[in-house]
């Protein structure tokens, strides 16, 4: 059997998918994620991030990330620091936030590898886009955790979980560098473990508070 990579727990389950993938679903904190031995290797990877059309500029694009940022900067006070997490190669929602005057330092495992944030603590972090590619979420979270200050805000944007029956044919699924896949209660549960309030602000965004 395979531990929940979100939550720990023993209460998984098997099933494959009409494309012969193999998944596991948690009944503890009802997250599905696909099967190690699927995980494509770093150099598809970032082939695949690089065909993402993330241009900073690009007008689109940006009223996608304000879903996350409004709420978000409505909890911020003037000044805060923040992290873009797994900003990917067009890192425009710190481009939107400095133009608002927040300083938002950028990290990706490809892109951008700037590894003196792991010295840096945050007012804020913003993940968006990316935590559906996270091979080994808790650790991930537990990472986020140890980045954000007490009272700080992270903000996780991500496409989530509907209906089980749906999710054979979910074209969320069928990109391969997709790996974890979020139900509500997934994100109350990641919350939980760390102490965190979780707000679900609207379809696809969450806000912690860390307390």
């Amino acid at each position: 059997m395979q531990d929940c990579v979100v939550c720990a727990s023993k209460l998984t389950k098997p099933f494959n998918t009409s494309d012969n993938l193999l998944y596991w679903h948690c009944s503890s904190c009802e997250v599905i994620f696909l099967d190690s031995k699927h995980h494509i290797d770093a150099t598809s990877e970032k082939e695949r991030y690089l065909e993402h059309e993330n241009i900073i500029e690009d007008i689109g694009y940006r009223d996608f990330l304000s879903k996350l940022i409004n709420p978000l900067k409505e909890k911020l006070y003037s000044g805060s620091c923040g992290l873009d997490f797994g900003c990917g190669h067009g890192p425009a929602l710190a481009d939107i936030l400095n133009k608002d005057g927040f300083e938002v330092d950028l990290y990706d495992p490809f892109f951008y590898q700037n590894k003196e944030i792991f010295s840096k603590t945050y007012d804020f972090i913003t993940c968006t886009e990316t935590a559906e590619h996270f091979f080994s979420p808790k650790k991930e979270f537990d990472t986020l955790n140890s980045l954000l200050k007490p009272k700080g805000w992270l903000g996780v944007m991500t496409c989530f979980l509907t209906e089980r029956k749906a999710f054979d044919k979910w074209y969320y699924r069928r990109d391969p560098t997709h790996v974890v896949f979020y139900a509500k209660k997934t994100f109350e549960v990641i919350g939980k473990q760390r102490g965190w309030k979780c707000e679900i602000i609207t379809k696809d965004v969450v806000l912690f508070y860390k307390q």
